[in-house]
């Protein structure tokens, strides 16, 4: 399944100016959904008829899947009813997200809507909701999931129960969401926006190795930003992520010669399916590069998680096999050649038997 990025705009705490400036600005960047909210709207039937369906039809102008978030209370407020879509069509939406549940065969029938909107379903509890929903016989790509976003510091789910509830949906192949946090945002549904991520881990972290996280765990297909409005320094950063493998940014130490650059950046890794704790294994560059000089340098040293390493010229037939650290260890056979950006360490755990992987630089001080 194709993986994708995504927005979110909050029309009743913005400007259609500035909406339709980030629509452009994350247009630009190759971002292909958003997520907008309808859970605070207050305003007349027909202004938000006229509003949403402007802004609406200018993001998919532009290409852009709009899904609406909305709740049980939003139907009473517009007179509308979970058996007639046909305001959110008016309204040109690609689908709905119901922030509440129904018994499963609700969900089911809603997915065979006359319009063809996505049924997007809450993902965020640990619960056979899509088991009993999946009973019914849905119209399967039709439904969507979508995790949770938090507002509040501390309130955001642990790493663990994340898994559990996404494997729910992903046996299922159901097309999945989960929200990041942009450092400079500030604008959510509430008036409490401490960041609006789904894990509590990613709430300080740059976005783009948030994003990275995400799409490494293999049970997340769209990553969108929750809070509005990212800066265009964010949303560059967020269009380079690699979406199908593990790209760590590495920086380099100073005396790393220029073959121990080609073998890091200009190689596709994998690690050896028969694998050892202490480091990750990329064997077949040794192939390519035993011939070359690699003189010791950095090499008498305590290596630590996340350092890569480069075997030297007496390391004999292993000479060009790159290595990463993954506890304390020492070998002068190893230059020490680059480290792991701190905040991207959490990756290794991603980097199984004969996954593949990459490397893009990183120096220290910079953004990406």
């Amino acid at each position: 399944m194709n993986r994708r990025l995504g927005i979110s705009i909050y029309p009743e705490h913005s400007t259609m100016d500035k909406d339709k400036e980030y629509v452009d600005l994350a247009h630009k960047y190759g971002f292909e959904r958003i997520f907008m909210c309808m859970l605070s709207v207050e305003k007349p039937k027909d202004e938000i008829r006229r509003e949403f369906s402007e802004i609406i039809g200018y993001a998919k102008e532009r290409g852009f899947e709009v899904i609406l978030d909305i709740a049980p209370n939003i139907f009473d407020k517009l007179g509308i009813s979970y058996d007639d879509l046909s305001f959110f069509n008016e309204l040109g939406a690609s689908g709905i997200r119901l922030d509440l549940g129904f018994d499963g065969a609700k969900e089911a029938m809603l997915s065979f809507n006359k319009y063809g909107m996505k049924i997007e379903i809450n993902m965020s509890n640990d619960v056979a909701y899509i088991d009993n929903i999946m009973t019914y016989k849905p119209n399967t790509p039709f439904i969507y999931g979508c995790h949770n976003f938090y507002p509040q510091k501390g309130t955001a789910l642990p790493y663990d129960f994340f898994v559990k509830c996404s494997q729910r949906f992903k046996k299922y192949g159901v097309r999945t969401a989960a929200f990041i946090n942009s450092q400079t945002a500030e604008i959510g549904p509430w008036n409490i926006n401490d960041g609006l991520c789904t894990l509590e881990d990613h709430r300080s972290l740059p976005v783009e190795v948030q994003a990275k996280h995400l799409f490494a765990t293999g049970l997340i297909d769209d990553v969108i930003i929750g809070n509005a409005y990212a800066s265009e320094e964010e949303l560059e950063r967020l269009s380079k992520v690699n979406r199908y493998q593990v790209e760590l940014a590495v920086e380099l130490v100073d005396n790393v010669s220029d073959v121990e650059k080609t073998i890091i950046f200009d190689e596709q890794h994998y690690r050896r399916g028969d694998i050892t704790h202490e480091v990750v294994r990329s064997t077949e560059v040794r192939k390519k590069y035993g011939k070359y000089d690699i003189k010791n340098h950095d090499n008498d040293v305590i290596f630590k998680r996340g350092d890569v390493l480069i075997g030297n010229n007496d390391f004999g037939k292993y000479k060009g096999e790159l290595q990463i650290a993954l506890r304390a260890c020492g070998d002068n056979r190893k230059n020490l050649v680059g480290r792991v950006r701190e905040e991207e360490k959490i990756l290794l755990d991603f980097i199984e038997p004969w996954s593949k992987f990459i490397f893009e630089e990183y120096k220290k001080g910079s953004k990406s």
